[in-house]
C-alpha cells in the first residue's frame, strides 16, 4: 500500500483554504471481491491530537479545511510472474505482464470512511473500513455521528479506562463502548459491513 500525502490551496474571498489529500492503494479480496484490505488513513498521534502544533510539519492539523482520501482499489492478477531484474526495450513494452487490474478510483473525506479499529496492526494509525460499496458512498461508521465524534474518538482511542463489568479495567477500544461512555446516541453508529451487497 502506497501513501503519498499533498496539500491544494485555493482562495477564498477572505482566506486561503488548504485541503489535505493522501494517496491510498488497495486490493479486492479474491474470495469476497465486495471487500477491499483496508488502509491507514493516518495516524491518531501528536499531529492529529495537537492541531495548532507546527513541529516538524509545514501546516498544523487544524489549518486544514479537509482531510481527504484519493484512492484506488484494484484486482491482483492470479498466477503473473515477473521476473524482476530482465530489461526490456520499448518496443517489448506490450508483452509486460501486469500485476494488477480492474482500478476503481475514489476520493473520501477521510473521516467518513474511517473505523472504529487501529490499522496495519500499529495501535496509533487510524484504520478504515473495508465494504467497497460503502468507501465509495462515504458509509463509514461516524458518517451518521459528525466529524466531532470521530476526532473525540481517536483522540481518546485507547486512553480512557471503564469498569470491564467483571471486577476489573478495560480501555475503550470500540466505538459502540465510546458511544456508551459519551451517552451518546448507540442508533447513530453505522456497523461494519463485511457482507456482500
Amino acid at each position: 500500500m502506497q501513501s503519498i500525502k499533498i496539500t491544494i490551496q485555493t482562495k477564498s474571498e477572505n482566506e486561503d483554504l488548504k485541503f489535505a489529500v493522501d494517496f491510498k492503494t488497495t486490493y479486492r479480496i479474491p474470495d469476497k471481491p465486495y471487500l477491499c484490505n483496508g488502509f491507514t488513513l493516518g495516524s491518531h498521534g501528536k499531529y492529529f491530537e495537537d492541531r495548532t502544533s507546527t513541529k516538524n510539519i509545514q501546516f498544523p492539523y487544524g489549518s486544514y479545511s479537509g482531510h481527504f482520501c484519493l484512492g484506488i482499489i484494484y484486482n491482483r492478477t492470479d498466477g503473473t510472474t515477473i521476473d524482476e531484474i530482465k530489461k526490456y526495450n520499448i518496443g517489448e513494452l506490450h508483452s509486460i505482464a501486469s500485476v494488477v487490474r480492474n482500478f476503481q478510483f475514489f476520493v473520501a473525506e477521510k473521516w467518513k470512511i474511517a473505523s472504529d479499529k487501529s490499522g496495519s496492526g500499529n495501535t496509533a494509525n487510524i484504520g478504515s473500513i473495508n465494504n467497497i460499496d460503502d468507501i465509495l458512498n462515504e458509509n463509514g461508521m461516524f458518517t451518521r455521528l459528525g466529524e466531532s465524534w470521530f476526532d473525540d474518538y481517536w483522540m481518546n482511542y485507547n486512553k480512557i479506562i471503564v469498569s470491564d463489568g467483571q471486577s476489573g479495567t478495560k480501555k475503550i477500544t470500540s466505538l459502540e463502548d465510546f458511544v456508551r461512555y459519551r451517552k451518546g446516541d448507540m442508533s447513530k453508529i453505522i456497523p461494519k459491513n463485511n457482507k456482500a451487497p
